[in-house]
């Protein structure tokens, strides 16, 4: 049996301790320095990146065409007046430059949701009857709802300003403002080159493709916020960061993949027509923002009557 003499010679590294020796080890560590420090720079660039190869036709098409980026802007009014809307239901409104930065990240992530999209799109439609449902519910709501959260987590998150629970719900939209303006310019300029390509009509292809993105925007809007306010509850509870994090995603998706899904299902099993569909939407959104303006409004009142020392709601009311 060794003495304890012989246990303090005994080389243990890399086997219960370890410190920078080799040109390896001190590679790993400023690798991971490097990492930590600018991550939110690497994602942010990276994305950009991604975004530019999406958009090197589109910005081809909108220069040739102007009107092509007017209906990309029309496109986006319903969503950017109902985040008005939101934004009203706050006491204390966030600085326009957060939300401003919030909107920018929200569609520069948006190019790692449609790369996923389009690549598991090809495999789960190959499915029959359930392939789209499970693509909505198992990546295009998980995805695209993770990625306007990572836009608010990655700057307005840490901001002093982010001060209160309701913020995180004001900045979950304007994240999502920004995903659905990415998304709805994509969309146009797709549906553009594809009538250019055919030699149809462009603008019989594009106004169809405008009037569809306007009616899809504000959920993008309503969704990330409910995520946002849960990430904004999840910031003022100490105890319960992680499971708030992961029920403010799992809200999110589930609503993004069921509306994805009875708006492809309905048309096809109903006699359903465009005034039917349009209906349709307006209710769903119009239930959702109801309960997020009714979550909203009892967050204000418990604040207002005192019911958290601080202006920190407990963590109960996540189920309200």
């Amino acid at each position: 049996m060794p003495t304890s003499s012989d246990e303090s010679s005994v080389d243990t590294h890399g086997v219960t301790t370890w410190e920078p020796r080799t040109l390896g080890d001190r590679l790993s560590v400023a690798m991971y320095e490097t990492l930590a420090a600018n991550w939110r720079v690497l994602v942010v660039a990276l994305a950009a990146l991604v975004l530019l190869g999406q958009f090197f036709v589109a910005f081809g098409l909108f220069a040739t065409d102007p009107f092509l980026a007017v209906f990309s802007a029309v496109s986006v009014i319903p969503a950017l007046l109902l985040v008005w809307y939101i934004r009203r239901q706050d006491v204390d409104p966030e600085p326009v430059g957060t939300l401003a930065v919030t909107f920018v990240l929200g569609g520069l992530l948006a190019s790692f949701a449609a790369l996923v999209n389009t690549a598991a799109g090809t495999v789960f439609r190959q499915i029959p009857v359930v392939g789209s449902v499970l693509l909505f519910f198992l990546v295009v709501g998980p995805g695209e709802e993770l990625v306007k959260w990572l836009a608010v987590r990655l700057y307005a998150y840490d901001r002093s300003e982010f001060d209160a629970v309701i913020d995180g719900a004001m900045y979950g939209a304007a994240a999502g403002l920004g995903f659905a303006s990415i998304e709805n310019v994509i969309y146009i300029a797709q549906n553009a080159l594809t009538a250019i390509q055919s030699g149809g009509p462009v603008l019989a292809a594009t106004i169809p493709t405008t009037v569809a993105r306007s009616l899809a925007g504000p959920g993008h809007v309503l969704y990330s916020a409910f995520a946002g306010y849960y990430l904004g509850l999840a910031k003022f509870t100490d105890d319960h960061y992680g499971p708030l994090v992961v029920k403010g995603l799992l809200v999110a998706a589930l609503l993004h993949g069921t509306y994805n899904s009875l708006t492809t299902i309905l048309p096809r099993v109903l006699p359903m027509s465009g005034l039917t569909t349009f209906a349709f939407i307006v209710l769903w959104d119009g239930v959702l923002l109801f309960l997020l303006v009714r979550k909203l409004r009892r967050y204000r009142a418990a604040v207002a009557a005192g019911d958290a020392a601080t202006d920190r709601p407990q963590a109960a009311s996540a189920d309200d």
